[in-house]
């Protein structure tokens, strides 16, 4: 074989190789964009089930009142806490915005939630968490990369047990959030004071197939999944009343 011949054909394999190598890549990288579309989707199915076993649960029957006043909700279907005297917890969620002037509730933007606590625990937990967002200091401080539960907003405890639904009012909440917890281990209670909400920059862009913040999603609309409308949907039947979104 002529030297020009032996070239070209080297040349040949090499282009080859760059094809085939570009083609592996992009492949990985399409099937881990899958993967992470579908985690996406989970987390709001996930969401859409916890949002609706607490609403139909009557020990979180003030949920139901007080998520009229709420101007957001956080929705974390599966918390993990475990360890013993040293102890954290990590999850996953979404959170979605209404609307002060149509009371419509806006598509999912995604959220961790972590922390470290320091305290006897006993044994490991799973729980699920709702968390309702009652002023606009506590939906501003969201729009950020991260915040600070109880040091740069105020949150607590929902009342827990049946008796709301025999009572119209709703007292008065001055906490910026009030978390609802149902848990599903041996730990009594989940503490959430001390933890971290942080955007999921990385979710939001795959479950949007695009780069997008959450002022975007929340308020300038420029991002839609129908995958949410089951949730939205729900939230909507949830908040469907006389009584208005705080002025808070």
């Amino acid at each position: 074989m002529g030297t020009k011949a032996k070239n070209t054909l080297l040349m040949g394999l090499a282009i080859l190789s760059v094809i085939l190598a570009f083609g592996l890549v992009s492949g990985s990288y399409m099937g881990a964009m899958a993967a992470d579309k579908l985690e996406a989707q989970s987390i709001v199915d996930k969401a859409q089930g916890t949002f609706g076993d607490m609403m139909s649960d009557s020990n979180f029957s003030w949920m139901e009142k007080y998520i009229k006043q709420a101007r957001g909700i956080i929705i974390f279907p599966e918390v993990l806490k475990g360890g013993f005297f040293i102890g954290g917890s990590a999850a996953t969620g979404v959170l979605l915005v209404r609307d002060n002037e149509t009371g419509a509730w806006s598509g999912p933007a995604f959220y961790t939630l972590a922390s470290v606590t320091l305290g006897l625990q006993i044994g490991g937990e799973a729980a699920e968490v709702v968390m309702l967002a009652m002023t606009r200091k506590a939906v501003d401080h969201l729009l950020s990369s991260s915040v600070k539960l109880s040091g740069d907003a105020s949150i607590a405890a929902g009342p827990f047990g049946g008796g709301a639904k025999e009572s119209v009012s709703v007292p008065e909440v001055t906490a910026d959030y009030i978390s609802f917890t149902k848990s599903k281990g041996l730990y009594a209670g989940l503490n959430l004071e001390g933890s971290v909400l942080a955007v999921r920059d990385s979710l939001d862009e795959t479950y949007y197939g695009q780069a997008v913040s959450p002022k975007d999603i929340f308020f300038h609309k420029k991002a839609v999944n129908p995958g949410a409308d089951g949730l939205r949907s729900d939230l909507d039947s949830a908040t469907r009343s006389e009584i208005k979104v705080g002025v808070k």
